[in-house]
């Protein structure tokens, strides 16, 4: 009998190859405008979560402080449905981004927009990335041409350069942005259009950049009735595309619409 029971145990031992691991969880305790109080859950600064709303929707949040055993979130999706105790579950693969040849002719927020199915990428890298040396750096020697007359003759773009536009409402800004997309000697364009009216995206698309702008660039897009902290990640995400190119030896024209939307929304998160 026990030799017996011995060899059945040693057979459905095959089915038991790992120990199963606990699920780590907390709850949500408060809720203050935008920001979301948790205890229970052991997570750091910069850590991606699901919080559970009401029925089978969930909520998906960033850890951006904490006190003590409390940890502060702010969300990065709608927050409706949320209520007090509801369970916190953090995500193992938080702040990884797809890159690569495949994003071209995509638009983005970190997940698809364009309706062109999921990303097919070649890698995942950091949502931040590495800060080099200056010394390191190469000095601004050689232009580049961004295919404007005026700009390349009185206002010449050196590569590495870093660039303002400023002007009123309604001048040209995001049309002289769509012709430097359609028309720079770059071999990449990576455009961020952040905080602008949703209207505003699909015409900068279609109207302004143009099939033939879009097929060698890379739009992320999110606007202005996104989360602040949705808003931070989508420039985040746009300069890091954009190092991933420059990284692989490819020239890369880095457009962002606008800068200050993106300042608003690291103040929004401040307060």
């Amino acid at each position: 009998m026990t030799a017996h029971l011995a060899e059945r145990l040693t057979r459905l031992q095959d089915y038991f190859t790992e120990d199963p691991q606990p699920e780590l969880s907390g709850r949500l305790t408060r809720m203050v405008g935008l920001t979301l109080e948790c205890v229970g859950c052991p997570m750091v600064v910069g850590d991606r979560c699901v919080i559970t709303g009401q029925g089978a929707g969930t909520v998906e949040a960033e850890v951006v402080g904490f006190e003590d055993d409390r940890v502060y979130l702010m969300p990065l999706t709608a927050i409706e449905g949320l209520r007090p105790g509801a369970r916190v579950v953090p995500l193992s693969v938080a702040s990884r981004v797809p890159v690569g040849p495949e994003l071209l002719g995509r638009v983005v927020n970190g997940e698809p927009l364009d309706g062109k199915g999921p990303l097919q990428a070649e890698a995942r890298v950091s949502l931040s990335g590495d800060i080099i040396n200056p010394l390191d750096r190469a000095p601004v020697r050689q232009s580049m041409d961004v295919g404007i007359r005026a700009i390349n003759s009185l206002m010449t773009v050196g590569k590495g350069q870093r660039l303002g536009l400023f002007a009123g409402s309604g001048v040209g800004k995001s049309v002289l942005l769509g012709m430097m997309t359609r028309f720079t000697n770059a071999d990449i364009t990576v455009v961020g259009l952040i905080g602008e009216r949703g209207r505003e995206v699909k015409e900068f698309i279609e109207d302004i950049l143009g099939d033939e702008g879009l097929a060698r660039s890379v739009v992320v897009a999110s606007p202005a009735d996104d989360s602040p902290l949705m808003r931070l990640r989508a420039a985040m995400l746009t300069t890091r595309i954009a190092e991933y190119y420059r990284d692989q030896g490819k020239r890369v024209l880095l457009l962002m619409d606008s800068l200050t939307r993106y300042a608003q929304a690291q103040r929004e998160i401040a307060l």
